[in-house]
């Protein structure tokens, strides 16, 4: 039975892959994977501890703290971006200066990203660039180099990237560990690109500086609500790594709360504008309708892939995988999380990241003895190289992240002119930013 779960894993993943050939949407596959892995399991009693109904509960338990994080992350930032509150990211990127403007976008998208996800923010980065920058040309390099910082940017904050909140919910990383560890190599990993790409802009641009910006506000709302709802939203998302430390519960409860609080914040500020409610369109920027507007398919594709992750797992097919590669490689993390950075410029890192959570445990430290152990403890080498190479290798090609995918069909942007004009920038800044994790090491060892 083991192996018809690991061959419909892996069937159905080749389909989630081949989405563009089989115009099957990847979350209906993803769906219909993990249900019938975990039909598989039950009917052939593959279990760990001789329970399967219990392990079924917990590993979706385990999901679901996961996927209600990132429901509440989304709805928050889709209300903050409906109230206007993105648009002062257009007013400080304001320049004439080509150069300028290459590293306003590539921080200001590296920043952004730590605490929105990397798609919204390459989303609203590429709304902003299309006010500013008429030249298709620069627009489509400067795009490019929005993917690269929206992808390095999440890889280095817990709440940044869909693959570090997986590790740091679990617990395989700390709030204060990873942006210790991660923040310089992630940082690198776009200065190196910026500055290889800066010799091609030169002189000045031609910038319309009484455009709007990129997000349509009704005129009767005021500055003050505009900049609350900035300051709950965006100010929320960055205490929930601190509610967690303080209170002890699980992520995703910290995210509720936030959502909560701008819920009941804006629900009170319709009622005081009730009339003006009915005669104009702000209806339509309340909460529960925005909940309509939030991407479910995506987030029933999480459900899916980490579901069928959990059920590959009851096999021991990935613990033996790990082991494997743990052989091959005599125990190194470099090579095993830079293979796996590779990796994820082909395939989705959500599944990548998922199945070597599976594949590895987390060392208490009493039990790490050995040098090899101590690099899977929380914090450990083998962790923060997994959050990185799995962020920032999804640069190396357009279709290896999220962020690559919308900015593609945003731009228009083909997957051979990303490899020939950015895959080697990318892969550069990769690299580079794993030589200074590995000198921190050294340096601190």
């Amino acid at each position: 039975m083991t192996w018809w779960i690991v061959i419909a894993f892996f069937v159905g993943y080749l389909c989630i892959a081949l989405e563009s050939l089989t115009r099957v949407d990847k979350a209906a596959v993803a769906l219909l994977m993990a249900v019938s892995c975990w039909v598989l399991c039950f009917v052939g009693g593959v279990t760990t501890t001789g329970d399967i109904g219990l392990e079924f509960t917990e590993q979706l338990g385990e999901t679901c703290e996961i996927i209600f994080f990132l429901m509440g992350a989304m709805t928050i930032v889709e209300c903050v971006d409906t109230y206007g509150g993105f648009n002062f990211v257009r007013e400080r990127m304001l320049t004439r200066s080509k150069r300028s403007m290459l590293w306003r976008i590539s921080l200001i998208t590296f920043f952004l990203s730590s605490v929105l996800d990397n798609l919204t923010t390459a989303i609203v980065m590429i709304m902003v660039l299309r006010k500013l920058v008429s030249e298709r040309q620069e627009r489509v390099l400067l795009s490019c180099m929005v993917i690269m910082a929206a992808n390095s940017g999440g890889a280095f904050s817990p709440i940044g990237d869909v693959t570090t909140i997986m590790l740091w919910v679990k617990g395989n990383v700390s709030t204060l560990g990873v942006m210790e560890a991660l923040f310089l190599p992630a940082l690198i990993s776009v200065v190196v690109p910026t500055l290889l790409v800066q010799h091609v802009f030169k002189g000045e641009l031609k910038v319309d500086e009484a455009d709007g910006g990129h997000t349509s506000v009704p005129r009767n709302l005021s500055k003050h609500v505009r900049h609350s709802v900035f300051y709950i939203g965006v100010g929320g998302l960055l205490s929930v790594p601190v509610f967690r430390m303080l209170t002890g519960l699980p992520p995703f409860m910290g995210i509720l709360l936030v959502l909560a609080t701008l819920w009941v914040y804006t629900e009170l500020m319709f009622r005081k504008r009730e009339e003006e409610c009915v005669r104009k369109p702000l209806m339509k920027m309340r909460v529960q309708e925005l909940l309509h507007k939030i991407d479910l398919s995506t987030i029933l594709f999480f459900l899916g892939i980490l579901m069928a992750v959990s059920a590959l797992a009851q096999t021991g097919f990935l613990r033996t995988m790990g082991e494997s590669l743990n052989s091959v490689s005599n125990g190194n993390p470099y090579l095993v999380t830079g293979m796996i950075g590779l990796f994820s410029a082909v395939v989705d890192n959500v599944p990548l990241v998922a199945a070597c959570m599976s594949m590895y445990d987390v060392v208490a430290l009493p039990d790490a003895i050995t040098p090899e152990a101590l690099h899977y403890v929380v914090d450990g080498t083998f962790w923060e190289l997994l959050a990185y190479s799995a962020g920032v290798g999804g640069s190396m090609l357009i279709i290896g992240s999220a962020a690559g995918v919308a900015v593609m069909s945003l731009e228009s942007i083909t997957f051979g002119w990303y490899l020939r004009n950015f895959s080697l920038y990318a892969l550069l800044g990769y690299f580079a930013g794993m030589a200074v994790y590995a000198l921190q090491v050294f340096l601190m060892t």
